[in-house]
């Protein structure tokens, strides 16, 4: 008897033990996240903090200088070059968005109602995505012999007999860069928008046609409504993705517009990195305002 209860008292001790070191639920969920969040710190967080911090350096031709001037911010807000080229940026941002979205969601509107077979819903979905497949260069020089001067476009009007001689705006202008990017981020915007239309209740079209609406107040009242989240997520791609293409604007409009990320591009090739670091926290932080505005707007939660 003695020895049982011995046992049970070490036993009991032992369970004791285990307890003091047994972590809380929090605590485990934090180790769990562990390896995201040094995987995240690595790769996202810390490029970010060395651009801020070498956006505070001094620089010549010669090299970088580490510091904390403010001279590169001051240099990039206080010159009417740098606003007038946001102001550009923001310009294809508008309606590079707007037409995305109003293509982007047609489509998958087309994609999700009109299609009533799922296969075939998926391989027009893929039909979409085969652009893809090729570089983003390769898809945006296609479009220069087709808008050239003597490209197939021009040579299609002038030998229909619509227009006398080409038309010079086609390429090489802020059309072009426009057509281009509206060409390459529309699926962006398609995929998102087409997700949120496959999972909307059809049981919600027939209640609102039992209760009299029409077609457009269908489309009105219930489906845009319910497709707001996928056409958040659209437009954030969107606004990202054109807030930050410099090939695009400077292929396509012939060295005739700018952008600020083509901006900074030519400041990197001139060494002058600082100058341009300053400019991408400056453009960081107007694209976090414009996806903060968007989220203000749509709850995207529901969505992800």
């Amino acid at each position: 008897m003695a020895t049982i209860a011995a046992d049970t008292e070490e036993g009991s001790h032992g369970a004791r033990g285990g307890r003091a070191f047994r972590l809380s639920p929090s605590a485990i969920s934090y180790l769990q996240a562990t390896p995201l969040i040094a995987i995240l710190g690595f790769f996202f967080l810390l490029p970010i903090a060395m651009i801020a911090v070498v956006s505070f350096w001094d620089y010549d031709f010669a090299g970088l200088y580490p510091d904390f001037l403010t001279m590169n911010y001051t240099d990039t807000l206080g010159s009417w070059v740098t606003w007038k080229t946001y102001l550009n940026t923001l310009k294809f941002t508008a309606i590079v968005w707007g037409l995305t979205l109003l293509i982007g969601f047609w489509v998958a509107y087309f994609l999700a109602f009109h299609i009533r077979k799922t296969s075939t819903q998926m391989i027009l979905f893929l039909v979409c995505t085969v652009p893809f497949m090729t570089s983003n260069i390769i898809r945006m020089i296609s479009w220069i012999p087709v808008l050239g001067r003597n490209g197939l476009v021009n040579s299609s009007l002038i030998k229909m007999g619509i227009i006398p001689q080409p038309i010079e705006w086609l390429l090489y202008s802020d059309f072009a860069v426009v057509l281009a990017m509206v060409h390459l981020y529309t699926l962006f915007m398609v995929t998102p928008i087409f997700n949120t239309l496959m999972r909307i209740d059809r049981s919600l079209f027939e209640a609102a046609r039992d209760a009299g609406a029409s077609g457009w107040q269908v489309l009105w009242n219930v489906v845009i409504p319910l497709a707001k989240p996928g056409m958040a997520i659209g437009s954030i791609f969107v606004v990202t993705l054109v807030m930050a293409d410099f090939s695009t604007v400077q292929v396509m409009s012939g060295g005739q517009s700018a952008s600020v990320a083509l901006m900074m591009k030519n400041q990197m090739s001139l060494l002058q990195y600082p100058a341009a670091a300053a400019n991408a926290v400056v453009l960081l932080a107007v694209v976090l305002l414009m996806v903060a505005a968007i989220l203000r707007v749509v709850d995207i939660r529901k969505e992800l």
